[in-house]
């Protein structure tokens, strides 16, 4: 894949981009106060390590209820962090999340709509556009985590891969955005994602956690022993601290709140069926 210019590096639509994009109508450069639970978190700091369960455990995120920490952060002795957040979502359903993390990465017109403050550029890596899925495939995304700019790929994977029973998702109206995050251009992969939404009275819930360094580390496409020592290696060289981690709860409380709010005219307009695509 080709560098992407400087000059097309820029948050926001620039004005151009609003006088011709189709999804113009949609960019909220406008953003809303943290949730309460959001703030209160961040107040907090970081939370015991034994209440956030380890990405071994990501299965438990398909039973009933909520965990010990729906909204926080910790820190761990590998130095590694884990982030967790909950945002509910009216008049949202699962189904338009899995449609929008195939849809989104065709464009950064699109991806900017999800988080205007921050959110610079996306492609696939693989070349293709408006494809109707993800899974499979790797995200390139430079977007803003606190102040500093990122170049990040997320390889998005089965749920089945981190446990989660795919039949069960289904049957229960429920999905599971699952993937590997690194830094673009480097050999390891960093860290663990999972956005499980299910329905809620109203609209749906998103829970989404996040494994970030430590133990989550191995170098791309070695699983084994030699996968392990390397990525041991490179976490002592990069801790995960608890200001990154905070910097993340933030960063994914802004965009999905933000998104949420506007995923049902978005979904209307460009989504599945006799639609406009811009």
């Amino acid at each position: 894949m080709r560098p992407v210019p400087e000059s097309d590096l820029y948050l926001g639509y620039s004005d151009a981009d609003l006088a011709v994009s189709p999804c113009a109508p949609f960019f909220r450069p406008a953003m809303a106060p943290l949730s309460a639970e959001v703030r209160e978190a961040l107040a907090v700091g970081p939370v015991a390590a034994a209440l956030m369960p380890p990405v071994e455990r990501a299965r438990d995120l398909l039973a009933p209820g909520y965990q010990a920490v729906e909204t926080g952060y910790t820190t761990c002795p590998d130095r590694s962090a884990r982030v967790a957040v909950l945002t509910p979502m009216p008049r949202v359903t699962p189904a338009m999340w899995d449609w929008w993390f195939a849809w989104h990465g065709s464009h950064a017109e699109r991806y900017k709509l999800w988080h205007p403050r921050a959110h610079v550029h996306v492609a696939w890596s693989d070349g293709r556009d408006d494809l109707d899925h993800y899974v499979g495939r790797t995200s390139n995304v430079v977007e803003y985590v606190g102040a500093g700019r990122m170049s990040l790929t997320i390889r998005f994977v089965p749920p089945s891969s981190l446990g989660l029973d795919e039949t069960r998702l289904a049957k229960a109206g429920e999905t599971a955005i699952c993937a590997r995050g690194s830094l673009a251009g480097t050999p390891m992969e960093t860290g663990w994602l999972v956005h499980h939404v299910r329905p809620a009275p109203g609209g749906a819930e998103m829970r989404s956690r996040f494994w970030l360094g430590g133990n989550n580390v191995r170098a791309r496409g070695l699983e084994g022993p030699l996968g392990r020592a390397l990525g041991r290696t490179a976490a002592r060289l990069a801790p995960i601290g608890a200001a990154q981690a905070a910097d993340l709860l933030v960063h994914c409380a802004q965009e999905m709140a933000h998104l949420a709010a506007i995923l049902p005219d978005i979904h209307a307009a460009f989504g599945p069926g006799d639609k406009g695509r811009p």
